[in-house]
């Protein structure tokens, strides 16, 4: 059972990219999408159903902004869409698929980066996002928490911690907002494989060469709960896929 994680930074341009070529090669049973920027009408879906998925789509009220997206071979018993809190439902923020054995969220976290008061709109999502996600955890105790999270938890984990120290992403109290969500019942799942593996970055600035260079940050994550932990069998980041200037992450676990 392999389920993967991107954003996109546009469905429509990944796909002009060869987004659906790779979704072939990455073969994976769930795809959780973020910053998909369009609704599913404004899509030619066909060549995604093609490789046997059916779509789930939650846009945002302003065209061509956010978005999340969950693609799968697996027909679930619900889908869940938005998070109930009217001003992350209006940017299109959470969607959640519940499958027999699990659940798969997909979650585009605020950018604080384009000025104070979205880095407020962050703050005020991370206040609301943790008893959110607390709650649906012991509703549903098999929870994946798929997406981009805007953050980098780990100096091991931005390619230069000293000079970001005070940059959107990297700042204190974001990393703290991590600390507090392990702690309270997830498990990073690239880091639970790999605790010590450095220059692993799901994404790069378009600036100054950055990607070429791996001049990057992880920012992305599938969070696993307590109770999947054991399922766990694998985790990885590729960042050879070059649609979006993020990159797929991944996670497979056992089916028993």
């Amino acid at each position: 059972m392999k389920v993967l994680s991107y954003n996109v930074n546009g469905i429509r341009s990944a796909l002009s990219k060869g987004l659906v070529d790779y979704l072939a090669f990455a073969d994976a049973d769930v795809v959780c999408l973020q910053e998909t920027k369009a609704e599913s009408a404004q899509v030619d879906l066909s060549s995604i159903e093609a490789l046997g998925y059916k779509s789930y789509w939650f846009s945002a009220a302003k065209k061509g902004y956010s978005g999340v997206a969950i693609l799968s071979r697996l027909e679930p018993q619900f889908v869940d869409y938005g998070c109930g809190d009217p001003e992350w439902d209006r940017e299109g923020r959470v969607i959640r698929a519940d499958f027999p054995q699990f659940s798969v969220m997909s979650v585009y976290f605020p950018s604080g980066s384009s000025g104070d008061h979205r880095q407020e709109a962050k703050f005020r999502f991370l206040d609301f996002f943790h008893p959110y996600v607390q709650q649906i955890r012991q509703q549903y105790p098999h929870l994946l928490v798929c997406g981009d999270y805007n953050i980098c938890h780990k100096p091991i984990d931005i390619h230069d911690p000293k000079s970001n120290k005070d940059s959107s992403g990297f700042l204190p109290e974001e990393r703290a907002w991590m600390d507090q969500f392990f702690q309270d019942g997830f498990t990073d799942t690239y880091r639970h494989f790999y605790p010590e593996t450095a220059h692993q970055y799901s994404w790069w600035s378009f600036r100054a060469n950055a990607r070429n260079n791996n001049k990057g940050w992880r920012i992305d994550y599938i969070a696993a709960s307590k109770a999947l932990v054991a399922h766990l069998k694998e985790a990885g980041i590729t960042q050879e896929a070059r649609h979006s200037d993020h990159c797929p992450v991944w996670v497979e676990l056992s089916r028993s």
